[in-house]
């Protein structure tokens, strides 16, 4: 499937994709070439909520309904910028999962993540909606879990970790009011696969 933002009769690229049903429409020449434009679920919240533990399971458990991928991929590949809300970091996650959606299989997309950050995003325009789904822990169990991490994940900065649990923090108090709004999930004391089945039948029902 080619990138969504391209043209493929004329090979023009647009900023802002123009989606109309179930078409995809190109401003430069005309063309429009069928499109699904399917949900996109958001798995996130702060770093060790369990993203990393269920994002896995929930694979193998909705493998052939959804495909899971792991936000951080390209991160790490070094795909980051610097800007609020890494606008080129998210657009290229929409594109990519948009172009997945071709397939006729909705992505689940594991990585902390919030609205302010997608909604706004032109590519917001390929999904018929993004749902979001944050696994969270009290602040002590998710500096305990940042601390445990290996060392290459570089979570020995306490500045760093401080930061996570603001995110936290801000997250618990204002997932209700964004829009759309955030569920939330607290693994602090929930068994994995009580919460595997939370984000199993989180996922199905919107489908």
């Amino acid at each position: 499937m080619l990138d969504p933002l391209i043209c493929s009769r004329c090979g023009e690229r647009t900023e802002r994709p123009d989606v109309r049903g179930t078409l995809l429409l190109c401003g430069y020449c005309g063309h429009q070439r069928p499109f699904l434009r399917l949900p996109l679920f958001a798995l996130t919240g702060p770093s060790a909520g369990g993203k990393s533990t269920i994002g896995p399971l929930l694979a193998r458990a909705l493998g052939d309904k959804v495909v899971v991928l792991e936000q951080d991929v390209l991160w790490t590949a070094g795909l980051r910028d610097h800007e609020d809300g890494h606008p080129r970091f998210r657009s290229a996650w929409l594109r990519l999962a948009a172009m997945i959606h071709q397939s006729g299989r909705p992505v689940v997309l594991c990585g902390t993540v919030v609205p302010p950050e997608l909604e706004p995003r032109p590519e917001r325009a390929l999904f018929s909606a993004v749902h979001y789904l944050a696994l969270t822990a009290e602040p002590d169990v998710l500096a305990a879990r940042l601390r445990a991490r290996p060392k290459w994940r570089a979570w020995d900065d306490e500045e760093r970790i401080a930061e996570m649990l603001r995110f936290a923090r801000w997250l618990s108090e204002s997932a209700a009011s964004l829009e759309p709004p955030v569920e939330l999930v607290d693994t602090t004391h929930r068994p994995v696969a009580e919460t595997l089945r939370i984000a199993r039948e989180w996922v199905l029902a919107r489908l």
